[in-house]
């Protein structure tokens, strides 16, 4: 393939490299058969660690509207693996928080994803990933005041 076309394409190259993260984490998943994709993993963990989150703070923390918060909090509720609660203060606020099922699932799949991180990440330094890092906040922080999301 002739990859070397998207060089200087920077927007293409962190697509391309998204695309190519994700298959492989979901390819990781399968096989080790979690029932759970790596996006409702995400979120699962994002919960768990702060132990209770707003959706409209998983909405704002991870760039997705409401609709697709939504369905994914719906099927790790279905699944058993988080607890949807109104808030007090609003009828159509929801908190959600994990189960002990949940807390579970993070755990076993933790490990996988320590993996999948040491399988991407081989072969960069520390430096060179902390530098990565850093570039990628400021491309972020140009644009995220520019962009506008139903949250």
């Amino acid at each position: 393939m002739q990859r070397s076309i998207l060089r200087k394409r920077i927007s293409a190259r962190l697509n391309t490299t998204a695309i190519a993260l994700r298959i492989y984490s979901i390819n990781r998943f399968n096989q080790e058969k979690f029932d759970i994709t790596p996006e409702q993993y995400g979120v699962l963990s994002l919960i768990v660690d702060n132990n209770e989150l707003y959706q409209r703070q998983l909405s704002e923390i991870l760039l997705k509207d409401r609709a697709n918060i939504s369905r994914i909090i719906k099927i790790l509720e279905e699944k058993a693996l988080i607890i949807k609660t109104k808030d007090s203060n609003g009828r159509k606020i929801f908190k959600v928080k994990p189960t002990e099922k949940g807390l579970e699932l993070r755990k076993k799949i933790l490990s996988v994803t320590k993996n999948i991180r040491q399988k991407i990440t081989k072969g960069i330094t520390d430096e060179e990933l902390e530098g990565f890092l850093t570039t990628l906040d400021k491309m972020f922080y140009n644009v995220i005041d520019k962009i506008n999301i139903q949250i």
